[in-house]
């Protein structure tokens, strides 16, 4: 028999992927309240509209998340351009569904930008030296992706070692990325959280794409997550589906409202179950959420 709980979170999914829709314009399968290019979604809502999309999401998150990272961990990424507050959404979700957040780390604009590939490339190589995984990688990003993994995520929660540590050094003297509070472990999976499309960030989403796909082979990989407008032409969510890696990193494009944080996370329980896809507004194969 069906338990009660059971049948009560089971609606909430359902209400949960309705409520999402509902924020992000006329519903899940309309892409109208995208038109706004470079926004993430959300300019036109009405307040009301939102105030209820994200009391249910508070109300019905615990009983969709309860235990699903339970035993992982997490290191939250960031772009310019990415919401804090959809970040410390994310965060606080991860934490409700028992995963251990490592830190949160910020991926410079510097690094993203094509043209100090080959600059970010040299750090990468002269900080992970000894690492296989950077050496024998095929080409510039996935010997910086694999540099990053090998900093930041592994098999297993892993306290830093030396060679984490003088590859985070060595990225941040370079001004590739920084972290207020640096995360004192290694963690199983990453977060990648990314802004809304703009005109001229094409190249960099790319690069994000790229960077995601070779940290996707460390511990239970990678979700990229953004708000509605990512999965438009330009945007890095777009670039992840449209690229080499879009059957192993998993992808979210509904960060611009609290139900889609909720599914953000759902996202990386899937991903950590052996499961990726691609879950949001109705340019997502996978459908609203994870089943």
């Amino acid at each position: 028999m069906i338990s009660f709980r059971y049948h009560l979170v089971s609606v909430a999914a359902i209400l949960l992927a309705l409520a999402a829709g509902i924020a992000l314009g006329s519903g899940p399968l309309d892409e109208a309240g995208d038109s706004l290019r470079g926004t993430s979604g959300r300019a036109s809502a009405d307040p009301a509209v939102v105030s209820f999309e994200e009391g249910f999401a508070g109300r019905t998150a615990e009983g969709l998340l309860e235990d699903k990272l339970k035993g992982q961990s997490v290191v939250v990424m960031t772009v310019p351009g990415a919401s804090q507050g959809e970040v410390g959404g994310i965060v606080s979700d991860l934490q409700l569904a028992g995963a251990e957040v490592t830190g949160q780390v910020e991926l410079s604009s510097k690094l993203l930008d094509a043209a100090d590939r080959q600059f970010a490339e040299g750090v990468a190589q002269q900080s992970a030296s000894g690492d296989p995984d950077v050496s024998a990688a095929k080409d510039s990003y996935g010997r910086i992706g694999a540099a990053l993994a090998r900093a930041f995520m592994a098999d297993e929660t892993t306290a830093v070692d030396q060679s984490a540590t003088a590859i985070r050094s060595a990225f941040t003297e370079g001004d590739l990325l920084s972290a207020d509070t640096a995360p004192t472990n290694r963690a199983t999976m990453a977060v990648l959280v990314t802004g809304p499309e703009r005109a001229g960030t094409a190249d960099r989403s790319t690069v994000i794409a790229a960077l995601a796909g070779a940290m996707n082979d460390t511990g239970k990989g990678v979700v990229v997550a953004g708000p509605a407008s990512s999965s438009t032409d330009g945007g890095a969510v777009k670039a992840v589906r449209d690229g080499a890696f879009a059957t192993a990193v998993s992808t979210v494009d509904v960060t611009d409202s609290a139900a889609g944080r909720v599914v953000t996370v759902m996202a990386a329980a899937a991903q950590a179950a052996g499961q990726p896809g691609a879950w949001g507004t109705s340019r997502s194969s996978g459908g609203a959420l994870p089943q």
